[in-house]
């Protein structure tokens, strides 16, 4: 099943208007900060809200022209949000019973897919004595048991602990895949859900789409700050130029353009943390680096088996992040507020055109 999408809503003074389509067997997610749009795009599609002007297509099928309960939607999101009152198997039974399938044919399909989700032992206890990630495995299995032409995933596994989450995320991987027929919206902070989970992405910004395109082009390459944070680079804006990229400042960052970057349009520099060297504020900088830059140690983060080095000060370097050993942080004697000098390649900055506007 195929979806389009064309969303335009109005909500007080926030206005969203995107368009995207979704493959039949793809997974799209959307991406965006707080605020973005990303939950008024699920709600119109599930039907909660009603969009000023909306075409939502699955197949040929009008969405938008009916009602939440008619549209075939499945909707999990970060809360289980299981019914107390009833068993594991009854709340999976719940979809197809309220589809007029009867009660033993309804039970029958909430095994199978207790079972598809390796919690068919839980099938009669309640709610209350499930764990937060046996939980979330049941209401995936709620979910699907209605066969969903369009499911929804609204932050599937942001409540989960770091032990439960990525079971979780290897069973969606594995049920998503399954199914060549069933297009699936995701909405996600998180770049391994996109990466794990999505075949392209959307990225959303105060109700526009600004970035599109396969999840790991996108991710690897981003036009917007908030897209290069949780792919966890870096990311210069600015103009681009033969050289490189010229920032706002004046200041240049050399660097290697992309085949779609334009001399004279508006650009963005994106380069690794571990491409930033840090050295002393006084150093002599030995060596080829084209871009140094002075700046501040705003911050020290543990990320991993590295220290994340946080920039701040004026000129391009505020903001930027450089990963560092613990070993190199402590020979540096580097805390926040020490003046240092930061150092990139030419050849590990790679300059791309700017946001793309839908």
């Amino acid at each position: 099943m195929s979806l389009h999408a064309e969303i335009d809503l109005t909500r007080g003074t926030f206005e969203l208007s995107a368009a995207f389509d979704v493959p039949a067997g793809t997974v799209l997610a959307i991406l965006g900060p707080n605020g973005s749009g990303k939950s008024s795009i699920l709600g119109s599609l599930a039907g909660l809200f009603r969009p000023d002007h909306a075409v939502i297509t699955l197949d040929g099928r009008k969405l938008h022209e009916l009602p939440a309960h008619d549209r075939a939607v499945g909707l999990l999101s970060q809360d289980a949000l299981l019914f107390p009152h009833l068993s594991v198997v009854d709340n999976v039974a719940f979809s197809p019973r309220s589809k007029g399938k009867s009660r033993n044919e309804s039970r029958e399909i909430a095994r199978r897919w207790l079972a598809e989700v390796d919690a068919a032992e839980f099938a009669e206890r309640r709610p209350a004595q499930l764990s937060g990630g046996q939980a979330q495995r049941v209401a995936v299995a709620r979910a699907l048991a209605g066969s969903p032409d369009l499911l929804l995933l609204d932050e599937p596994l942001a409540a989960l602990d770091v032990d439960a989450a990525p079971a979780i995320r290897g069973l969606l991987r594995r049920v998503l895949a399954a199914d060549p027929n069933r297009a699936t919206v995701l909405v996600t902070h998180d770049p391994l859900d996109a990466l794990a989970l999505a075949d392209h992405v959307v990225v959303l910004a105060s109700g526009r789409v600004v970035e599109r395109g396969p999840t790991r082009e996108v991710l690897a390459a981003p036009r917007t700050a908030f897209t290069a944070r949780i792919a966890g680079l870096n990311l210069v804006p600015g103009t681009a130029v033969a050289e490189g990229l010229r920032t706002g400042d004046g200041g240049l960052v050399a660097g290697m353009l992309s085949a779609d970057a334009v001399s004279g349009e508006p650009a963005v520099a994106v380069f690794e943390p571990s491409a930033v060297s840090v050295y002393p504020a006084d150093d002599g900088l030995t060596g080829s680096p084209r871009n140094t830059i002075g700046a501040v140690v705003g911050a020290l983060e543990p990320h991993g088996p590295v220290i994340r080095v946080r920039a701040a000060g004026d000129g391009w370097a505020s903001g930027l992040s450089a990963d560092l050993t613990p070993a190199a942080v402590a020979d540096l004697r580097l805390e926040p507020g020490s003046r240092v000098r930061l150092a990139i390649k030419a050849t590990a900055v790679t300059v791309h055109p700017a946001s793309l506007q839908a």
